[in-house]
């Protein structure tokens, strides 16, 4: 899913890099007014499980890859402004260290995998709105195959308004592996959110309050 350099036009990587940076400075000021600093650490730790889980790539059209984001996990553990936070710092650090997306498309690939966890995170917050366990999994799931399929989208999108690939090439490839991938995502968050709820439900951001049992 990571666009490399030269592959988006210079108005397509430059609206990204708009709309990511306010993305960000909204971000920014809302942790700063309701972030309990006490929870911290937890950045560096859910950053690392990010890292990790988007190590596996696979190719899958015009440049692009395929893999699991994380970033619906880091939402629900840390809230939507932290998660933003710790995408951005992951994305910069695969860029800048590892060349996996290119530096030049960071601002598309923020929006891709990061802003749309933003703009999706009500949608999760409505659907676990009834305060118990199996509704927290279940939104937990489809929010995690949302933002997948969303990012991919977002994707061809910005490769064909760049001239890179036809839309009725990348929409297909892109949407159509990436609904797979962000089912096996879905299965995955859910299950790490279960196990975090088990053994520490005070680390889940969104768990309180939860009814036991329900």
């Amino acid at each position: 899913m990571h666009i490399p350099d030269g592959f988006l036009s210079a108005p397509v990587a430059l609206g990204a890099f708009a709309l990511s940076g306010a993305a960000g400075a909204f971000a920014a000021r809302r942790i700063h007014e309701d972030f309990d600093e006490r929870r911290a650490p937890l950045l560096g730790v859910t950053a690392a499980f990010v890292f990790a889980a988007q190590m596996i790539n696979f190719p899958v059209a015009a440049g692009t890859s395929g893999h699991a984001m994380g970033a619906a996990f880091a939402s629900i553990v840390l809230g939507p402004y932290p998660a933003f936070m710790v995408m951005a710092v992951v994305l910069a650090l695969q860029a800048l260290m590892f060349a996996d997306g290119g530096v030049t498309a960071l601002g598309a690939n923020l929006l891709n995998m990061g802003v749309v966890c933003l703009v999706l995170y009500p949608l999760f917050a409505a659907a676990r709105a009834p305060r118990s366990r199996g509704a927290l999994l279940a939104a937990s799931a489809v929010y995690a195959w949302l933002t997948v399929v969303a990012a991919a989208i977002l994707c061809a999108v910005e490769l064909w308004l760049s001239g890179v690939v036809p839309l009725s090439a990348a929409l297909p490839a892109m949407a159509g592996v990436h609904a797979i991938i962000g089912a096996g995502e879905a299965v995955i968050t859910a299950a790490a959110v279960s196990l975090t709820l088990a053994a520490r439900p005070g680390l889940v951001n969104t768990a309180t309050p939860v009814e036991e049992g329900a």
